[in-house]
């Protein structure tokens, strides 16, 4: 069987190349006899591939010196409890940009730990754009500033990074949610006390969550924290507290080598860039699809459109799914389709689908 374009927002599509180098390690990892998933994680085969992969990721988005990357689990979701748990102690309180459905959640989890503030709130508009800092309406001493820079349901990407320091706030720390679009564009980390994801969309596979965070934010974990889930502790294990995700790291670890021979994230931007256009020029010269996000605020990795007719939604997917092009489905609380373009989804994956959409716009539009 041939492989399909998955289009899947996650657990998503993953370079062909590690695939196969993941398939031809299975059963024995650099003639070691075992494979990755039978190692010890405190052994020196399985802490060879995770310091690989630490270092790796540190050098992709050039991490300042003065932040621990942490390795944990849990997912996003789990990460909505986890961050009030370590940082909303400070001050007692946060502030949240609501701008989709994740931030939505996760200010709701939030609550629980603490006193929020929503700062902005753009569910009025349906989720379409990203207002400029200068509406944020930030409260007068929070711990944090929550963000979730790549929502990925509704496909609103910020069109900038929330640098607080050009409003007069710098003193406040960004917390971001950047699952579904990390690793797509340099950022500089140095503008956020926090960056937070799961793995399953632009790294690896589901079961591991990376957090970025600034060495002055640990140490202030609620009394409640759950010992596993107490930053300080995580980091002074070197992400060793408890078994970490072995297998979901090893793969992460080949796909940062992967992004590397690419040239690097400025060059995987690029790439992103022009395969983000060719989709969004398709729908805009369409008079069957539309796209409803402001165009300043469109997201390159998750495009979701809908059919001008949607009694054509079902027989759009099923002639997509014969034509080797899965999961476009979109998420249940929109409906419409989705695309889910990210780094390993590759030019020609998207000009089929472009090609479809237009054969399918001359047949029924």
């Amino acid at each position: 069987m041939s492989r399909v374009f998955n289009f899947s927002a996650g657990p998503a599509v993953l370079p062909e190349a590690v695939l196969r180098q993941a398939a031809e390690e299975m059963l024995d990892w650099h003639g070691c006899g075992m494979s990755v998933m039978e190692m010890s994680h405190r052994g020196k085969e399985y802490m060879a591939i995770h310091d690989e992969a630490l270092a790796d990721f540190r050098e992709l988005l050039a991490i300042p010196d003065n932040y621990q990357v942490l390795f944990m689990q849990g997912g996003a979701i789990g990460e909505n409890a986890i961050i009030p748990l370590n940082l909303i102690g400070r001050t007692g309180s946060a502030d949240y940009v609501i701008t989709g459905t994740w931030s939505v959640k996760s200010e709701k989890e939030a609550r629980k730990y603490g006193k929020t503030n929503i700062a902005v709130d753009t569910s009025t508009g349906g989720f379409l754009d990203v207002p400029p800092m200068a509406e944020w309406r930030l409260s007068a001493a929070p711990s944090y500033v929550f963000t979730c820079t790549n929502e990925t349901i509704v496909g609103v990407e910020y069109p900038f990074e929330p640098d607080l320091g050009r409003i007069g706030r710098g003193d406040v720390p960004v917390v971001a949610d950047m699952s579904s679009h990390i690793l797509s564009r340099p950022i500089d980390v140095s503008k956020y006390g926090l960056i937070f994801g799961g793995a399953q969309k632009n790294i690896g596979p589901a079961g591991l969550t990376f957090v970025i965070v600034r060495d002055d934010l640990i140490g202030h974990a609620l009394p409640a924290c759950p010992t596993a889930f107490d930053y300080q502790l995580v980091a002074d294990n070197d992400s060793m507290y408890n078994t970490p995700p072995t297998y979901s790291i090893y793969v992460a670890g080949l796909v940062f080598k992967w992004l590397k021979a690419q040239g690097g994230v400025a060059a995987i931007e690029r790439q992103n860039i022009a395969k983000a256009r060719l989709l969004y020029d398709c729908i805009d010269a369409s008079g069957l699809y539309e796209n409803r996000v402001a165009k300043a605020c469109r997201s390159r990795m998750n495009v979701p459109f809908f059919l001008r007719d949607e009694a054509l939604n079902q027989a759009f997917l099923d002639e997509a799914k014969a034509a080797g092009l899965v999961q476009l489905k979109g998420h249940k609380t929109v409906g419409g389709m989705r695309a889910s373009i990210y780094n390993a989804m590759s030019m020609e994956g998207v000009a089929a689908l472009v090609d479809f959409m237009k054969d399918f716009e001359r047949r029924h539009g």
